[in-house]
This record gives C-alpha cells, sequence and structure tokens, in this order.
C-alpha cells in the first residue's frame, strides 16, 4: 500500500495557524470560476473522479458557471491554501475545520456531510487485551491528530485521562515499523496502517472510531460569503456528489467501474477500496446526510471537538476559551461564542438535493 493512501492528518500545526494569519480570503463577490480542492482518503476519491469523469463539468454548465476540482498531496496544505482564498472550498474534517480556518477567522460552511471514520481509526496494545490495560504505557500517534482526539475520548470512556499514558509523537510514515519494535506497546492510527498492524503477531485492537460513531466526520468545508453569493456554486457541487453518490453505491458496470477508478487513484485495488469503504459510513444519499446534520448528536460532538482543540492550544490564536468560536447549526443555535460564528453546519443545499430540487 502506497503512503498516499494514508488517512488524511489533522495536524493544525503552529506553522500553519502563523501563516493563516497572514492571508485572509479577498470578499466574496457573484463570479462564475470555481475552484476546490481535495486530498487523498477513502471518503474523498470522488471528488477526484467528479472531476475526470465530466459529471463535475455537467453539472456546473446546467448552473452556468465552471468549477475545477484539484487534487494536493498535502492535507494540511490543502486546507491552508483554502484558508488563504485560494480555493473556494476544500475537503476536510470537522476538527480541522475548527482549528484551521474557522480558528483563524474565516467563515466556513459545511456543504456536503459525506462520511465519518466507522472504524477506519483504532488504538491497538501488544500483548494486552482490553483498553484499560494501556494505562502507564508509552502510546505513539500522529500528536494532534483525529489519532490523538479518539484517543482522547477512548481513555474518557474507561475512566482514564492522558496523565495516566505518555503521549509518543510518531509518523504514520514510521508506524509500522515502530510497532515492530520491542519498546513500541500502543499504538493508536487509521487505515490502511490499522489493517496492517492489527495482523502483526501479538496486536489487539482495543478501541475504534465506530466506538465513537458521528465524531470524525469528513466533509466538503466551502468560504461562506462565496457560497452565499453564488447560490450556483453550491448546487452545481451538490447536484454532483449525490449522483455519484448513486453510481458508486451501486453494484452495476458503473458503479463498480466509478469504484474501480478510485480505487486506482489512490493506490489499491477494487477490493482493497471497498475495505476501507466498509469501515466508513457513507451518506450515499442526501436524505441521511441531512438526518445526520440535524441531528441532536451533532452539538455535542463539536463540544468535544472545541475542548480537544482548546486543550490542545490550537482552536485559534489566544483562545481563552472551549467556546472561542461560534458553531451554527440548521435548527438556528450556536455552540461558542454567538458573536463569532465561523463555522457552519447548514443542511439547505443537501435538502435540495433530497427534495430533487438540483
Amino acid at each position: 500500500m502506497i503512503k498516499s493512501m494514508l488517512k488524511p492528518v489533522g495536524l493544525a500545526l503552529a506553522l500553519g495557524i502563523g501563516v493563516l494569519s497572514l492571508s485572509q480570503p479577498a470578499s466574496a463577490q457573484q463570479k462564475s470560476d470555481f475552484k476546490v480542492c481535495w486530498s487523498i482518503y477513502v471518503g474523498w476519491m470522488p471528488w477526484g473522479y467528479l472531476q475526470d469523469s465530466g459529471i463535475m463539468a455537467k453539472h456546473a454548465e446546467k448552473q452556468g458557471i465552471s468549477v475545477e476540482i484539484v487534487q494536493i498531496n498535502d492535507y494540511i496544505e490543502s486546507i491552508n491554501q483554502y484558508t488563504a482564498g485560494a480555493y473556494d472550498g476544500c475537503s476536510m474534517t470537522n476538527m480541522d475545520a475548527l482549528s484551521i480556518p474557522s480558528g483563524g477567522g474565516v467563515d466556513t460552511t459545511a456543504l456536503i456531510v459525506g462520511d465519518y471514520s466507522n472504524g477506519n481509526d483504532g488504538i491497538i496494545l501488544k500483548d494486552k487485551k482490553t483498553l484499560a490495560d494501556i494505562k502507564g504505557q508509552n502510546v505513539n500517534l500522529v500528536e494532534l491528530s483525529v489519532s490523538h482526539y479518539l484517543l482522547a475520548r477512548a481513555l474518557d470512556g474507561v475512566g482514564l485521562s492522558e496523565r495516566d499514558i505518555t503521549v509518543v509523537n510518531t509518523s504514520d510514515a514510521d508506524m509500522i515499523a515502530a510497532y515492530a519494535t520491542d519498546d513500541v506497546t500502543a499504538v493508536v492510527t487509521w487505515n490502511p496502517l490499522l489493517s496492517a498492524i492489527e495482523e502483526l503477531p501479538n496486536a489487539t485492537k482495543v478501541a475504534d472510531s465506530a466506538d465513537i460513531p458521528g465524531e470524525i466526520i469528513d466533509i466538503m468545508m466551502v468560504n461562506t460569503e462565496t457560497l452565499a453569493d453564488n447560490p450556483a456554486f453550491g448546487k452545481a457541487l451538490v447536484g454532483a456528489w449525490y449522483e455519484l453518490m448513486t453510481i458508486m453505491s451501486s453494484d452495476t458496470p458503473e458503479g463498480i467501474a466509478a469504484r474501480t477508478a478510485m480505487a486506482e487513484a489512490s493506490g489499491t485495488d477494487l477490493a482493497g477500496y471497498d475495505a476501507q469503504l466498509a469501515t466508513t459510513k457513507m451518506f450515499y444519499t442526501p436524505a441521511d446526510a441531512v438526518a445526520f446534520t440535524e441531528s441532536a448528536d451533532l452539538p455535542k460532538t463539536m463540544q468535544f471537538v472545541a475542548e480537544f482543540l482548546f486543550d490542545k492550544g490550537i482552536l485559534g490564536e489566544g483562545a481563552p476559551s472551549p467556546e472561542f468560536v461560534g458553531v451554527a447549526f440548521p435548527d438556528g443555535s450556536v455552540y461558542g461564542d454567538p458573536n463569532n460564528v465561523k463555522l457552519r453546519f447548514d443542511a439547505t443545499y443537501m435538502k435540495m438535493a433530497a427534495d430533487g430540487m438540483l
């Protein structure tokens, strides 16, 4: 498995935050040409296929605009470029959207809630069988990533905290080799690394993201002002996305061909890609995505995320509390500062798709 298949890492690096403060997007206005970016991950491979297949171009033409979908190999760089105004939208997790663009002052809207990790991220112990056995161990993971978030949530579930373990920052590229050494006894990582390590001797997966369903969310985020001034942009993206969701979720020749192309583009085969989809809760229908976005669980999740980011010092420069950034939800409620709403979950366009209006 090539390195590009790795789960995108949610590092809100201090360097990145500093760069973002120097560059803000230009004021939004009506326009006809748009660009969005994405990076390699199972739930985001459809974006590349939308560009290559012509589905995106078809929906953009229907709305009288053009949309270019650009792959960026570095996940954090893609978010940085979006935040700096180089792109109108970008695929990212809910955690990284809150910490990087929203924490940096860029008003951002969750346009398409695409999926959540449902087993793609996990905790593995060597020669131990339960999560409670992690107490007192060094734990190798990519610090400040979704792995770190999963660990914090899992520890809380068994009455432990980070004070009970020692985090060892480890590159994703080194994770399998690190686990093979005698000194490393606990790791937190994502697929395909997770599956590869789980197959090694004396390895037991003691927790995974299926234990916190709906918390590690993969989303197409767009600039709020751009969307408000250009509803055709939102309609084109959402219309194209759900046309492809219908195709790729089927076992028709067209669906198999689409998933095969996505698999090859990400460095695996159809079986490998389907295996990763199996631990990803894809919202193949807009109705399912709307129900998730409007659920009472989402505000609770975003509170967990905000508290984690604040605790790690990456919720915007000088954030005085976890409620520094306001997060708005479809029912009009806000978690955090209502005078500083910079992240918005808006089901409007997904509802249009559900109602057959796109």
